[in-house]
């Protein structure tokens, strides 16, 4: 809707422009468009000023908390922000219909000379009756530049992504051997949750990114046959339960910080005109390689079972003898913005003798990644 409302505007603009291109000269025209984006910049910065100024009055007068504020004050600057953009490009209309006009010959003047100063800079202007040449040399130079400025935020080094995982989740030996597995493979999960951002490599190449940032992991096991965790001192081992679980399972949670390189095969994009370029990320095939570092929050046996016909929850908080540290490998392969995804901790997931069966025992994590820009 805004896009067909600025379009209707342009037409209404160069309709008006053609009309008043008989009565002005095409130096006081392109003159009065610069003082125009002028006034709008300064008009909304001082309204923007005048609005901040009351919103800390009433925080001041405690009619609204600090953080309140701060959001008021972040939400009229970007008001004012897209204010200033959507009238600048309404001059900006106007401009480019005037120096069409004057490529098509619409204007007859005797040689000329300026200097038109435009958003707080200069261009130099030269123009003549019979060669309209200069004046569009200048101003395509300002366009270029206005192209150039408009590519680069689109193309942003540095971007990021809210990260989402969740899938299948298990502990293995270190030699690699899950057949007999002490825990359920369909029914132990993870998730993962945290912020990432990704910042490309190399400047004229979208290929190679750094990706790093911070998750929260949720690993949990649930113990086959009907057993589950014991402590005792530095030992932990599986029992056996004398009532039927109807629930059991062991949650570990992790602060961790990932870091991957990525390679994104996302293509070079275009403007409309073809002119300039830009790179945009997560729109093609993704592969990740890298790992993660992290410590343990904390871990907490859940069982769920049934007594005399009354169900009954039992939370248990510890340590279990959870190693407090846990650092890995993950990959990652997918398309645009979901992944397959893979994790395997370095380290045991017990301390030392605290092993089950003695056994040091890997975690391992495979499931569904998102990556939402």
């Amino acid at each position: 809707m805004q896009k067909i409302i600025l379009y209707t505007i342009f037409i209404v603009v160069s309709f008006l422009s053609k009309v008043v291109a008989q009565e002005k000269t095409f130096e006081k025209q392109v003159k009065e468009i610069a003082s125009n984006i002028e006034l709008i910049t300064t008009k909304e910065k001082t309204n923007l000023k005048i609005e901040v100024e009351g919103i800390d009055q009433q925080v001041k007068e405690g009619k609204i908390t600090l953080e309140k504020g701060k959001e008021l004050k972040q939400r009229v600057a970007e008001e004012c922000a897209k204010n200033i953009e959507n009238k600048v490009a309404i001059e900006e209309a106007k401009l480019a219909q005037l120096v069409q006009d004057k490529v098509d010959g619409k204007y007859y003047e005797k040689t000329k000379k300026d200097s038109i100063k435009i958003n707080g800079k200069f261009y130099n202007v030269s123009y003549t009756i019979t060669d309209s040449a200069d004046i569009v040399k200048d101003f395509k130079k300002y366009f270029e530049k206005h192209q150039k400025e408009k590519s680069e935020r689109k193309s942003k080094k540095t971007t990021s992504q809210f990260v989402f995982a969740m899938g299948l989740n298990n502990a293995i030996p270190e030699d690699g051997n899950i057949e007999n597995s002490d825990f359920r493979v369909w029914g132990s999960h993870f998730y993962e949750w945290g912020l990432t951002y990704n910042t490309r490599v190399f400047k004229n190449h979208n290929l190679v990114h750094a990706k790093y940032g911070f998750s929260v992991m949720y690993n949990n096991l649930r113990p086959t046959d009907n057993r589950y965790f014991v402590k005792n001192g530095d030992q932990t081992y599986l029992a056996t339960s004398t009532f039927n679980l109807e629930e059991s399972r062991l949650r570990n949670v992790y602060l961790t910080a990932p870091f991957h390189l990525e390679f994104d095969f996302s293509p070079k994009k275009y403007s409309k005109d073809g002119t300039t370029s830009y790179f945009r990320t997560h729109e093609s095939v993704r592969l990740g390689i890298g790992g993660y570092a992290g410590v343990r929050v904390k871990s907490k046996q859940l069982l769920h079972y049934e007594v005399d016909g009354d169900k009954e929850k039992n939370k248990q908080k510890g340590d279990f003898n959870v190693s407090d540290f846990n650092y890995g490998l993950s990959t990652y392969i997918g398309y645009r913005a979901t992944s397959l995804y893979l994790k395997y901790d370095l380290n045991p997931m017990f301390k030392k003798n605290s092993n089950i069966n003695q056994v040091p025992l890997n975690n391992v994590s495979f499931g569904i990644r998102w990556d939402w820009n």
